[in-house]
């Protein structure tokens, strides 16, 4: 597997072998011993599939409990992070990068960061783990198009397709909670 470190400490992508052939391909997407080799310690507790239209843009959540390691198994989505920890010398910044399924590449999401993504093809599936249970008492969910964040969301003058909730969260500033602690 290859590994490349990303600029917000801690988050990596991944590209597990993939075994091609005459019949299609072969991939491994999760090994716990693999993983663990490679930086990756938490324990996933539950597995998601999102099924996405061209444009439909989700989140940005995040719980500061939890881990995610984020594919894409049909279609392309811009991926996108943002270091929720105070302490941290990127707190605040944002990470992206275009996750496909022909790629087959992996976004391990710390503990305390935001996620989201914008799918962009029709029929886009997105697969991740978390390392803890949904809880909607722990998300934390922050505006998209936060300013004060500044994500160059790859739209070229469109508008995204948003849930109502997506489309009311708060700026990261108009946020109350401490995101030092996990809850």
């Amino acid at each position: 597997m290859e590994i490349e470190q990303l600029p917000l400490a801690g988050a990596l992508t991944l590209w597990p072998r993939t075994l091609r052939d005459e019949r299609g391909f072969f991939k491994e997407t999760y090994s716990l011993r693999r993983y663990r080799e490679c930086g990756v310690k938490e324990t996933f507790v539950q597995d998601n599939l999102s099924f996405s239209h061209r444009d439909v843009l989700r989140g940005l959540h995040g719980d500061p409990r939890m881990a995610k390691l984020v594919g894409v198994v049909r279609g392309s989505a811009f991926d996108v992070i943002v270091d929720l920890r105070p302490e941290s010398r990127t707190y605040r910044r944002w990470h992206a990068r275009t996750l496909t399924a022909e790629e087959g590449t992996q976004m391990y999401v710390p503990p305390r960061f935001l996620h989201g993504f914008l799918a962009l093809e029709d029929e886009t599936i997105l697969a991740y783990k978390q390392s803890a249970a949904y809880d909607p008492a722990c998300e934390l969910s922050v505006a998209w198009d936060d300013a004060d964040l500044g994500i160059e969301w790859p739209l070229a003058g469109r508008r995204p397709i948003l849930s109502p909730r997506d489309a009311a969260n708060p700026t990261l500033a108009s946020l109350a909670t401490n995101l030092n602690q996990p809850r």
